[in-house]
């Protein structure tokens, strides 16, 4: 009996001892399966110094920037355009924009600079660059980083649409995108919104957002501190007086802070429809370091006012801002929808609220042979004037270095015989007339010169995006330099129908009758004509208010060159007296700086000036008068 006992047990035992293994033999396999499924198995480990080479490759791959050199970007709408703010690089940077072929929408994120010293445009791709985009802000920080926030993007048909709400910097330099990382506390999603620089901080102000059944236009500002890449919203108190709503408007950055002008914005209307609005109101934010002291207030209408109208923006320069171009819809009827286009250029006098609109002065000869030897002499004896004021003043430098710094007037001379030459070696067409009316064009001023970029032009029911890129001179406005023009779609023909053309008819003989009544009282009014001369020249008086009579006013026609060289002694003077610690070169470049200041201050007035002795009957050369030969009058 023990003998069966002790077999069962080891029977037992045995099968236990099976079973056991069989689980092992599972164990394995199935840690095997697992091991290979998260490849964590030895054997097939990758090696660590690979890995990581792959992943530094791929990343390469990602971040890096393809450059092209090209003609000209592509046709498009709604791109932004900023100078660079790199020192001392005269260069305009283009980002995005769409365009629509009339069956499909087509939106870019490629990125453009034109150098414009020797006339080269670069194309720069990388996989690393924002999603294609349109309707977007950008804004330039002389720290050497441009801004950009939101945008809008639809798809090919335009049945749906997506607004941006990210912030992206742009390394001016290298051209290499960085995304600012902030979940909370940012703006909204938008576009058509405007940004522009106060100090340390990037503004943004209103925009509107589209959800396909309702717009909503913003109001509210942020500040985008470029020393923590964080964003800060502006809070108001409940009892001040804010902007309305708006998109499309003007944000012109001033000493104080930053002037808002215009827009457009959507009202409610009956049966629950909305109703477009042009504004022309003009708005002060007046910054401070703390943002909750920042306040807003709006500034009265003086003088001239341009017509309301949308799709301009102005774009800041020498404490003014320029605007170009616009539109206006007025409604005939419930049916019919008229609009005007504009192709003027205007003015806005940030210090004294004043607008003033600016024309192109028919071109002018110059004898430049005859002039640099000249020129040259009155330079020198200014240079000597200016070194003895300083040595009577004891103010004169006494580095060595200062004996090889090049003077302000042997800059400006250089730099216009570098310009001289550019121009020689590519000869552009110069037109002596504003562009062809449009709105919603791209504008940007990189130094005096204006660079308007596309636009719109409508006709009836046909649109059309103008592809073409123009260049003003604001210190001159002696014409528009064509970089390049195509607006071979406004010559397609339009079918008009039999109605149209009798309504032509009518209009023709209302206007007939209109001249007849016109020609009669001509007469009358000639008779007050001479009584309202006077009146206009004391109204022209006061347009043009000088905060600063007792400093030298430049001439009609006179280049801040040659302002220089006549006034810079009286400047050099000045100077003195108000930088007492300053010597040497640094008492130069403070008087230069003075010269320069006052010369825009007084470029709208001049530019009147100028404008009245055109219509007497043009000038064809400016002579200055050499005081070293004594003449006698006859």
């Amino acid at each position: 009996m023990a003998k069966k006992d002790k077999k069962s047990k080891e029977a037992k035992k045995a099968r236990t001892a099976e079973k056991a293994k069989k689980n092992q033999l599972k164990a394995e396999v199935k840690n095997k399966k697992l091991a290979k499924k998260q490849g964590d198995e030895e054997e097939e480990d990758e090696d660590i110094d690979a890995l990581l080479e792959r992943i530094a490759k791929e990343q390469e791959e990602f971040e890096a920037i393809k450059i092209e050199t090209c003609s000209h970007p592509t046709k498009r709408l709604n791109p932004t355009m900023v100078s660079s703010p790199t020192h001392g690089k005269r260069e305009m940077i283009l980002f995005g924009g769409e365009v629509n072929d009339g069956t499909k929408s087509t939106f870019y994120n490629d990125l453009y600079t034109y150098t414009i010293d020797n006339d080269i445009w670069r194309k720069y791709t990388s996989k690393n660059s924002p999603l294609p985009r349109s309707s977007h802000a950008m804004c330039s920080h002389p720290s050497g980083i441009v801004v950009m926030f939101g945008g809008e993007f639809s798809s090919p048909k335009q049945s749906t649409f997506y607004h941006y709400g990210d912030t992206w910097i742009l390394d001016a330099d290298t051209k290499e995108w960085t995304k600012v990382d902030q979940r909370k506390g940012t703006p909204s999603a938008r576009s058509g919104h405007r940004m522009c620089v106060w100090k340390n901080y990037i503004l943004l102000h209103g925009g509107f957002r589209d959800t396909g059944s309702m717009t909503t236009y913003l109001n509210d500002l942020w500040l985008f501190d470029i020393t923590s890449y964080k964003w800060i919203q502006v809070e108001f108190p409940p009892t001040l007086s804010l902007p309305d709503a708006r998109s499309g408007h003007s944000l012109v950055p001033c000493a104080d802070g930053a002037v808002i002008y215009g827009g457009y914005c959507k009202v409610k209307a009956k049966k629950g429809l909305q109703k477009g609005k042009v504004l022309n109101d003009c708005w002060l934010i007046k910054m401070k370091s703390d943002p909750k002291a920042i306040r807003v207030e709006r500034r009265r209408k003086q003088g001239f006012v341009p017509s309301p109208r949308v799709g301009c923006s102005m774009v800041y320069h020498k404490n003014r801002g320029i605007m170009f171009g616009g539109v206006y819809d007025y409604e005939e009827s419930e049916e019919q929808l008229d609009s005007i286009f504009y192709n003027s250029l205007h003015a806005y006098q940030i210090e004294t609220n004043r607008w003033h609109n600016l024309s192109l002065k028919p071109p002018r000869r110059k004898n430049l042979l005859q002039a640099q030897p000249k020129q040259k002499t009155r330079d020198e004896d200014l240079e000597d004037i200016l070194n003895n004021i300083l040595k009577n003043a004891h103010l004169e430098d006494t580095d060595e270095a200062a004996d090889v710094e090049m003077s302000q007037i042997e800059r400006l001379r250089k730099l216009e015989e570098e310009e001289e030459q550019l121009r020689e070696k590519k000869e552009f067409v110069v037109m002596n007339q504003l562009p062809h009316p449009r709105f919603n064009a791209t504008t940007c001023i990189v130094d005096d010169t204006l660079y308007i970029f596309g636009g719109i032009f409508e006709r009836g029911e046909q649109e059309f995006n103008l592809d073409s890129l123009y260049a003003i001179d604001m210190g001159k406005l002696d014409g528009v330099k064509v970089l390049w023009e195509d607006l071979s779609e406004l010559d397609k023909e339009t079918v008009i129908s039999d109605d149209e053309e009798g309504d032509d008819d009518e209009e023709d003989e209302e206007e007939e009758e209109v001249q007849d009544d016109d020609e009669d009282q001509e007469d009358d009014d000639n008779d007050d004509e001479e009584d309202d001369d006077d009146d206009e020249e004391d109204e022209e008086e006061d347009a043009f208010p000088d905060d600063r009579p007792w400093l030298p006013h430049p001439k009609a026609f006179e280049t801040l060159r040659a302002f220089y060289v006549r006034t810079g002694a009286q400047f050099l003077e000045w100077s003195i007296s108000s930088n007492r610690d300053a010597r040497g070169k640094d008492l130069k470049k403070a008087a230069f700086d003075i010269c320069e200041d006052r010369f825009w201050e007084r470029r709208d007035a001049v530019a009147v000036a100028e404008e009245n002795l055109e219509e007497l009957g043009g000038v064809g050369e400016v002579i200055e008068k050499d005081t070293t030969k004594i003449t006698k009058r006859r």
